[in-house]
C-alpha cells in the first residue's frame, strides 16, 4: 500500500510506520516547516502547493489523507482544479480521506459524488467534519456523439 500525507499532518503516518506501507508526507508550502521533524522521525516528505501538479504518476496511491487542506487552499485556489490531481493520483479502490471544516467537506462530498466515487462515511460536529470516499471503477455506459465537435468536409 501507497499512502499519501497531503498536509503536515504527519502524526497519522507516524501510527502508520511500522506497517508494510509507504508513506509519502507532503507539507504545503503556505504551512509550518515541519519537514525537519518528518525527516527526524524517518519519514519521507517533500514540500509542494497543491494549487499545482503533483509530480507522480497517475494512479500511484492506495491511501490519501488530507488534514484541513481544502479550506486553506480555497483561499487562493481552484478546489475543482485541486480534486482533478486527487483523481488522477489515487487509484481506482483507493481510499480518501479529508477532515476540514464542515462547509468545505460538504464541498468535497459533491465533488466526489459527481465524480462517482462512493461515500464510506461522512460526519459534522460543532463546524468540524470528516468524511472517507472510495474511488470507483465507475465509466460511462453510453456513448455519446457530440455532433457539433465533428469537423464537416471543407471546414478544415
Amino acid at each position: 500500500m501507497i499512502y499519501l500525507s497531503l498536509t503536515l499532518g504527519f502524526s497519522f503516518a507516524a501510527a502508520l510506520k511500522d506497517l508494510k506501507l509507504w508513506v509519502m508526507n507532503v507539507v504545503p508550502i503556505d504551512s509550518p516547516d515541519t519537514l525537519p521533524i518528518i525527516y527526524e522521525r524517518g519519514l519521507f516528505g517533500i514540500y509542494h502547493d497543491w494549487c499545482e501538479s503533483f509530480s507522480t504518476y497517475p494512479r500511484t496511491y492506495d491511501l490519501l489523507h488530507a488534514d484541513h487542506l481544502f479550506s486553506s487552499l480555497k483561499k487562493r485556489c481552484n478546489l475543482v482544479s485541486v480534486m482533478a490531481e486527487v483523481d488522477r493520483i489515487l487509484r481506482p479502490q483507493g481510499t480518501f480521506i479529508v477532515r476540514d471544516d464542515s462547509e468545505t467537506i460538504g464541498e468535497i462530498e459533491k465533488m466526489v459524488k459527481s465524480l462517482k466515487w462512493d461515500v464510506r462515511m461522512t460526519q459534522s460536529k460543532d463546524g468540524e467534519g470528516v468524511l472517507a470516499v472510495q474511488k470507483s471503477w465507475w465509466r460511462p455506459t453510453e456513448v455519446e456523439t457530440i455532433t457539433s465537435a465533428i469537423a464537416k468536409a471543407g471546414e478544415i
